[in-house]
């Protein structure tokens, strides 16, 4: 509509104003609730240029485009601002559109740009956990907002299978994993474990004895003992413990921090642990078979997550592959004059004229750091879609400097497409109960917040009733529906930039911003329809009450919406653009008839209203890659 204003106005400009004008000139807002009107045009641009008052201003252009726009009926003109009213016929012709349109508000499939989206991208370490359910969800529903606008989109995660996080797990269950009667160490096979639960578990135990050592040598330490270890090393104790004295509780446990990590560099544990690295990166034969084993049970447990959370991906790619080509690149980069070598051999960027630091690109041993398996990652993904128009990094707020200084190197290198490659940075999720710390085992196992949220949705389903004639197998699916549906909008809803706080209890109520209050809107119609019979095609009547064409107007706006989302990245913008819609339909429900409407054509028009208004709840839930009921 504001297009073909702009064009009409455009068209007529000598006209109106006495000279060309260009469409940046014209700017439209919505109409204030409490005046009366559709779509606001911004007078004050074309003051000047009709030299006149703003009230005359407006009476001009509203009455030309009363005259030439064929659907404006009226217009108001307040303080500048020329409030057009738009005539029902208009909205009528609108609503039969949006009935008759498969699939209203999307682009046509494959019209625009490949883009590849990663999300997930998981350590094999560890489960999955509340922070991953953000990012699948968030990675997921971007991918699907995406192809709702015509990109053609490869789905990927990128899997940290390497480094000495994960020598870590598998040096700690070389360890310390009991044996059994049988002679067998712990899997998933003999526990009942899943895979990457029973290796998460071997990573919060190496943690916890890598603190015992620390904490033994810190002892050891503070007994004047340092037998073993080097003059340098004392020296530094001793330096910090003198510090300690007469600072206050913030400052003394940052030195007891330093102090710690002193006495962790020195443990036993953390040098095996860096040692079975170093093998791995050579192919020793017996830590490379520990690897492929541990690795193994992690991707069957992360398969069965990923299929209770509803994601999928197109592409996989692994870092125990691409750290190899990120390790080229940089010996590479090193004879071009982009890194260089310190004395102890490791191998370094100076991105300090560019406003940010220098950066560890290779280490003195040789091994590769993230940033390296990083670059190879991204120039892995360039070769394999050589038509691809950008990445799209679906990773927490967190490491908003890292991608930074990745995008820079790669455009050091040469890489152009580097401008390309976008953060899509979203903040963390945090509990009633405070942060969340890996290593610690105080995680949110995405397995168990997922089984929690479907319990909730089943009492909640059961007290209330309305299961009467369903299977337990049809039961059991309404739960999981209404479960994983809430527990991703309630995710999805906000912001993705913003930090946010989640209740898994707010997640499956039924009234309020939630996914079941949108859910239930959905069944409500579905019923509505069934009970309707025979559906009308499209209809003809004549004139809309304003509950009417409210929604008919935020139906218009869907389009609108999808756009943006794809723009900004953002699903909040879908999920409550939905709420609004959807509140606006339970007002309407509750104010009309509409089976019992005696007039053919109001309970025509009102069927269609209501059949679109599922329609476009479908499909907006469909991009956040929540389903929704028949029933509920």
């Amino acid at each position: 509509m504001e297009q073909t204003i702009t064009s009409l106005l455009l068209e007529h400009s000598e006209q109106l104003f006495g000279m060309k004008l260009e469409a940046s000139h014209f700017q439209f807002q919505k109409t204030k609730k409490e005046l009366k009107g559709d779509i606001t045009l911004v007078i004050f641009p074309f003051v000047k240029m009709l030299r006149c008052s703003p009230q005359e201003a407006g009476v001009k252009i509203g009455d030309f485009l009363v005259a030439h726009a064929g659907f404006i009926s009226s217009y108001e003109v307040v303080s500048g601002f020329l409030n057009l009213v738009v005539s029902d016929a208009y909205w009528i012709e609108k609503l039969n559109e949006i009935q008759s349109e498969t699939l209203y508000g999307w682009a046509k499939p494959d019209s625009a740009s490949r883009i590849m989206v990663e999300y997930s991208s998981p350590n094999t370490n560890k489960p999955l956990h509340l922070g991953h359910l953000r990012n699948n969800f968030l990675g997921y529903s971007v991918s699907e907002i995406l192809k709702a606008n015509g990109h053609k989109v490869v789905k990927t995660q990128v899997i940290n299978d390497r480094g000495i996080h994960i020598c870590k797990s598998m040096l700690a269950w070389e360890r310390f994993s009991p044996i059994n009667a049988a002679g067998e160490r712990e899997t998933p096979q003999n526990t009942g474990l899943k895979g990457d639960k029973l290796v998460g578990k071997y990573y919060v135990e190496f943690d916890k004895q890598f603190n015992s050592e620390a904490k033994a040598i810190i002892s050891q330490w503070e007994q004047g003992d340092f037998e073993g270890f080097s003059e340098e090393l004392k020296s530094e104790f001793l330096k910090l413990e003198a510090a300690k004295e007469g600072k206050e509780a913030k400052a003394l446990k940052g030195i007891e921090d330093k102090i710690k990590d002193l006495a962790k560099n020195q443990t036993t544990i953390l040098r095996d642990a860096k040692e079975m690295l170093i093998k791995w990166e050579a192919r020793d034969p017996q830590v490379y078979l520990l690897w492929t084993t541990m690795n193994g049970w992690v991707y069957d447990g992360f398969d069965v997550t990923y299929k209770a959370m509803g994601v999928d991906f197109d592409k996989l790619y692994y870092e125990s592959e691409t750290f190899l080509l990120g390790k080229d690149m940089v010996l590479e980069g090193l004879e071009k004059g982009v890194f260089y070598r310190k004395q102890d051999g490791s191998v370094w960027i100076d991105l300090t004229s560019d406003g940010l630091d220098e950066k560890l690109v290779l280490r003195s041993d040789g091994t590769a750091v993230y940033i390296t398996q990083d670059i190879g990652t991204a120039v892995d993904r360039f070769k394999d879609y050589p038509d691809l128009s950008s990445i799209i990094y679906t990773v927490g707020n967190e490491q908003d400097y890292h991608f930074k200084v990745l995008f820079l190197i790669l455009k050091k290198l040469g890489y152009d497409w580097a401008d390309q490659c976008a953060h899509l940075s979203y903040g963390m999720v945090d509990l009633p109960s405070g942060k969340m710390k890996s290593r610690e085992g105080t995680v949110v196992d995405a397995d168990d917040l997922m089984e929690e949220v479907v319990a909730k949705a089943a009492e909640m389903t059961r007290e209330r009733g309305h299961l009467e004639g369903m299977t337990e197998e049809e039961k059991e699916e309404l739960f999981q529906l209404i479960g994983m549906g809430g527990l991703k909008y309630y995710l999805l809803k906000v912001d993705p930039k913003k930090r946010m706080l989640f209740n898994p209890e707010e997640s499956i109520e039924l009234n309020g911003n939630t996914g079941p209050f949108i859910q239930y809107a959905h069944a409500r119609i579905r019923s509505l329809i069934a009970k309707a019979g025979t559906m009308p095609s499209n209809t003809i009547a004549s004139a809309l009450l304003p509950e009417e064409k409210e929604i008919v107007q935020l139906l218009s706006e869907y389009p609108v919406v999808v756009k943006e989302a794809g723009r900004e990245l953002s699903p909040a913008l879908i999920a409550n653009y939905t709420y609004e819609l959807v509140k606006a339909y339970n007002h309407f429900y509750q104010s009309v008839y509409i089976l019992n409407e005696p007039n053919t054509e109001l309970r025509e028009l009102r069927l269609i209203l209501s059949d679109s208004v599922a329609k476009v709840i479908r499909s907006s839930m469909q991009l956040l890659g929540i389903r929704v009921p028949e029933r509920m």
